[in-house]
Formats: structure tokens, sequence, C-alpha cells
């Protein structure tokens, strides 16, 4: 038996919210972030979920291989 990758897919939210937003719901500011953990920006789910965002994943992953969904045998 042998196994190999034909495809791979990925998905992220939409919404980005970046320091300055953060900075408004806690007190701190961008370059405190920043400083300390390099982050400037983050994804946040707000409408999608993990089961939406793997299905996308996936959907992209079958046209990068250039497969059908029943061609397919196991999803790592």
């Amino acid at each position: 038996m042998s196994a190999r990758f034909c495809g791979t897919g990925s998905c992220v939210p939409d919404y980005v919210m970046d320091n300055d937003g953060v900075a408004e719901l806690v007190e701190t500011s961008d370059s405190w972030i920043r400083e300390r953990t390099g982050v400037e920006q983050r994804r946040i789910a707000r409408k999608e979920t993990t089961v939406s965002m793997a299905a996308e994943a996936g959907r992209q992953a079958v046209k990068e291989a250039g497969i059908s969904p029943e061609d397919i045998d196991m999803i790592i």
C-alpha cells in the first residue's frame, strides 16, 4: 500500500483585526502588542466555522489535484 499527496488547499476567515482593533477592546496599544509578540493582525472567524473552512480547503485540494471527490480514499 502506498499514499501520496495529490493536492492541498487552505482557507482563512475573511475578517481581519489589526492591533488597533484589539486596543479598542483591551487596555493596550499596537506598539505594545507588536514589540512583545510580533503580531500585526489576526484573522477572526465571524461567519465561518471550522467545518466550512475545512470544506473549502478540501474543494481547493480536489481542484488542484485534478480529481473528483469520488477518487479520494483518505483525507489527512
